[in-house]
């Protein structure tokens, strides 16, 4: 029968929600998937607790998983067309997040009057409670699925783990999505359970099914889509694609990657994916800590290997001593970390972007390192890769800064061509150098870096270690004036790299007088933010920082063309401060959040409208 009530639009916004057991993450996952695969842009936001397993049912538990499909998609949306509640408790953390008008999926079956009293309902009335107006699809998941696989031969807890596919199966059928492709997902998930396969393709199809008994009674979505570039296409989230962007570093530059490493939340699926890529000539070593992470990275650097380590901010933390040496040493290390909230061990699962002044100082002495930071799941690619070009290049330590909303979260992305990024030129030492002898560790180049000697190549043997070197001859030296020198030659050689990376670039109206500034993983919801500015008539520009330390050469231009600055970012104004340092003559101001979660746009939206008439 011929679907009604169909809504056209050009992005969709839907929130999968649950009990931290009900599997929200790969029910989102695969359908994000399966409209990547069908030429939508896709943002993902996975929102899941920091308690290792909170009680079954209760507040505290609840997972959540948002997903924007369309085109000009740049974040997950601040608010969903359609809410999944899988209990009585996802429902009452989830149904803020819903439009007006929306439509609301629930697991009837999960809203008993013991659920009810575990998710702290006052009344047996949930809806009228929490005051919902939207479409209310009552489907009992439960009992639906345990019919579909009543013959399956799975035991009941197997059998109820299968519900979030049916779910799926019926939010598939409520945006068009071809189930061909969801049970590709599946198969690839459950390749070496084949039964678990086959009962949960019985149940994709059976909530697929489910919704075509329902068609008149609820608005279904068609998304438009646009013609993608050709190309091959996969969904991808930000700690995969940095692993990914290591590699193809290490390809461009003909040094084989190294990580050492230690797990940490949310960094961890970096370790994992690289652990995988054996048959690249991936050397992935787990350590036993955070120091050991960083200084086996350092031993490989030295031995000519293109050396990475990942973490999380206490990790960071840990790793700075070793990062001092990396710059004592004048070694290219890439230091990843993916930032959460904080302090100590704070929210592990939440986002933030705190670690700023940490990477930039925290470090004792005068230890200048180049600081870069991704803006999207699909740019932790590129930024990984530049963070291994400038390392290498220029021959010093790259912190980069990502964070658990673009860590964790997913775009659709175009798998480049090898020949769309550049070679990366590994400063061999000169062979006439080591003929007649004139090669020194610390003899510089033109950008002021050193040679990077591969140990065990003939006339090249020395030693490095953590005492000041002489600027000459890279003995050892205590010589105040040597001191001196060397620093402001480690300073020095960070500045230049200014002139090897691109100039800032601003968009939306030229002839604004206030400029937003962002950096790292907050761009898509500001970018968002001053095109719906633009659009309601109030003149923004937008600039956004991938490159921190050291800033584009044209940042002074920029900065100083508009009479408003705002930056805003998720700490306390740590990036404005940076900013107001190096132009004490301006005035910066601020829109800060720090709850661990992500920028909504409106609130962005809001927030500068109002700066634009305080001005």
């Amino acid at each position: 029968m011929e679907k009604t009530n169909v809504k056209v639009l050009d992005k969709v916004v839907v929130r999968f929600s649950g009990d931290s057991g009900d599997g929200m993450q790969l029910a989102g996952n695969i359908f994000t998937n399966v409209s990547a695969g069908l030429g939508n842009q896709v943002s993902t936001f996975p929102d899941y607790p920091a308690e290792i397993r909170a009680p079954q049912g209760s507040l505290g538990g609840v997972s959540g998983f948002q997903v924007s499909v369309g085109h000009d998609v740049h974040t997950p949306g601040d608010s969903c067309d359609v809410l999944i509640a899988m209990n009585a408790a996802a429902l009452k953390q989830n149904h803020r997040f819903l439009k007006p008008g929306g439509v609301i999926i629930v697991d009837i079956d999960s809203f008993r009057e013991s659920d009810l009293r575990k998710a702290l309902y006052t009344t047996d009335r949930p809806f009228e409670e929490l005051g919902i107006k939207a479409q209310v699809v009552e489907v009992p998941v439960t009992t639906m699925t345990k019919a579909a696989l009543e013959d399956s031969g799975l035991d009941n807890k197997s059998i109820l783990k299968c519900r979030n596919i049916f779910a799926l199966g019926l939010v598939c059928w409520l945006f068009d999505r071809p189930l061909e492709a969801a049970i590709h997902h599946l198969k690839k998930k459950f390749a070496k359970k084949p039964a678990v396969f086959e009962a949960n393709a019985k149940v994709l199809r059976a909530g697929y099914d489910y919704g075509h008994n329902i068609h008149a009674s609820v608005s279904t979505y068609k998304v438009e889509t646009e013609d993608p570039r050709p190309g091959v296409y996969t969904d991808i989230n930000g700690n995969t694609a940095t692993a990914w962007g290591l590699i193809m570093a290490s390809e461009k530059c003909g040094r084989p990657l190294f990580l050492g490493s230690y797990p940490i939340t949310p960094a961890t699926d970096i370790l994992h994916e690289l652990a995988k890529r054996k048959d690249l000539g991936v050397k992935a070593c787990q350590m036993e800590d955070e120091i050991a992470g960083v200084c086996s990275a350092i031993g490989a650097s030295f031995a000519g290997n293109l050396a990475v380590t990942s973490t999380s901010g206490p990790g960071l933390a840990l790793k700075s001593e070793g990062i001092g040496l990396a710059v004592m040493a004048e070694l290219p290390l890439v230091i990843i970390d993916v930032q959460r909230g904080g302090p100590s061990t704070g929210l592990p699962t939440k986002t933030e972007q705190t670690d700023l002044m940490q990477a930039l100082y925290g470090r004792n002495g005068e230890s200048p390192v180049a600081v870069v930071a991704p803006a999207s799941p699909t740019d932790c690619f590129t930024m990984a890769f530049e963070a291994c070009r400038i390392a290498v290049e220029h021959m010093t330590p790259v912190i980069l800064l990502s964070d658990a909303f673009i860590g964790n979260g997913s775009s659709a992305w175009r798998v480049p061509e090898a020949d769309e990024y550049p070679e990366i030129k590994t400063p061999d030492v000169p062979a006439e150098m080591l003929a007649d002898g004139t090669w020194r560790p610390y003899v510089r180049r033109e950008n002021m870096s050193r040679y990077w000697p591969v140990a065990g190549t003939e006339g090249a043997a020395h030693r490095l270690g953590g005492l000041e070197k002489d600027a000459e001859s890279g003995a050892i030296s205590n010589d105040p004036a040597n001191h001196e020198r060397m620093v402001e030659i480690r300073r020095e050689k960070i500045a230049r790299i200014a002139d090897d990376i691109p100039e800032l670039e601003v968009i939306g109206n030229p002839d604004a007088d206030t400029l937003l500034i962002g950096w790292g993983g907050t761009y898509g919801h500001l970018r968002t933010a001053a095109e719906a500015l633009n659009a309601a008539g109030k003149p923004v520009a937008f600039a956004h920082f991938r490159y921190i330390n050291p800033l584009p050469a044209n940042t002074a231009e920029v900065i100083n063309r508009y009479p408003n600055v705002i930056v805003a970012e998720l700490n306390t104004g740590m990036f404005a401060d940076f900013l107001q340092c190096r132009f004490p003559g301006k005035t910066i101001r601020r829109i800060n959040k720090i709850q661990g979660q992500p920028f909504s746009a409106g609130e962005v939206i809001d927030r500068v409208a109002k700066m634009m008439e305080d001005k």
